[in-house]
């Protein structure tokens, strides 16, 4: 089981240092109503010069003023050459605040709801600036944190906001390009992780968001700025050595990133195993640690 794993890891005899995805989800999913009356869930991402790139299904016709159920109104932009709508509103963050709602995964196939304002968050997210959470993080409690500094095991926090092109199927492998997502490692951490790694020791990334921040400042040296890093086999990983992460879509980027930490053939395994068993797959579903 999942609390077990500072026992598990304590087995190994390797000194590991923890690192996890501090993101913390925003509500942004926002309700609001066309001009014709008909209702429309705008999923807003990013904030751009030219107004907020969104999410929405249907026409969005330019000029077209969406109104929010408390009365706030939005204006439309037209939409980008990748399809999102661009909007013009103020006070965007506190509308979504005030009322927007969480943006579970359209495969949970249901409206979010209160619980999910806690339950669809990392007991450790601090940074407010994802879409969507960092799911591996998700089995994480207060006392297994603990547990894991009590047998030595330090935690530490990097940022990496997760978009929605995380999500984006792949259809070609060779031409498929990443949404580009803001991520930051802090000087203190990436010392730490040098001075560990520097004396044998062993960093255990806490899901792929994670291992794609760590491994986008080990290729550029940048420590903050933003990533479109697309990790798929063949890759050689720079910076971690065990990973934790769920059980992925079969046509997204995470299962690529599984694959080429792991091999094929040991994640084909694996997931053979999950189904024989009916282990739960996606963001609320269950986890798997690659050592």
């Amino acid at each position: 089981m999942f609390h077990d794993l500072p026992e598990v890891l304590r087995e190994t005899g390797e000194r590991f240092l923890i690192v996890m995805n501090d993101t913390r989800v925003i509500k942004a999913l926002l309700p609001m109503v066309k001009p014709s009356g008909k209702r429309v869930n705008v999923l807003f991402v990013e904030k751009t010069p030219y107004g907020f790139r969104g999410m929405a299904k249907g026409r969005m016709k330019p000029g077209w003023i969406l109104r929010t159920p408390g009365g706030r109104e939005a204006r439309v932009l037209g939409r980008d050459e990748e399809g999102y709508v661009l909007i013009e509103m103020e006070d965007v963050f506190s509308a979504l605040e005030e009322e927007g709602k969480m943006p579970l995964p359209p495969y949970i196939g249901r409206e979010p709801t209160p619980e999910d304002e806690e339950y669809y968050q990392t007991v450790y997210a601090r940074k407010p600036g994802s879409i969507a959470a960092p799911t591996a993080g998700l089995h994480f409690t207060p006392e297994i944190i603990s547990r894991l500094r009590e047998y030595g095991y330090d935690t530490l926090y990097i940022t990496l906001h997760v978009g929605p092109g995380t999500f984006k199927p792949v259809k070609d492998p060779y031409t498929h390009r990443m949404d580009r997502e803001y991520y930051s490692v802090p000087d203190d951490v990436a010392r730490r992780i040098e001075e560990h790694k520097g004396s044998g020791g062993k960093v255990l990334a806490v899901g792929t968001t994670t291992t794609r921040a760590l491994e986008s400042w080990a290729l550029t040296g940048k420590r903050e700025g933003y990533t479109d890093l697309f990790i798929k086999p063949p890759y050689r990983f720079r910076v971690i050595d065990a990973l934790i992460t769920n059980f992925h879509l079969p046509d997204g980027t995470p299962i690529l990133l599984t694959m080429a930490f792991a091999g094929r053939e040991v994640v084909k395994r694996a997931y053979e195993e999950a189904l024989r068993r009916d282990y739960v797959f996606f963001s609320y579903g269950d986890a798997t640690l690659i050592l």
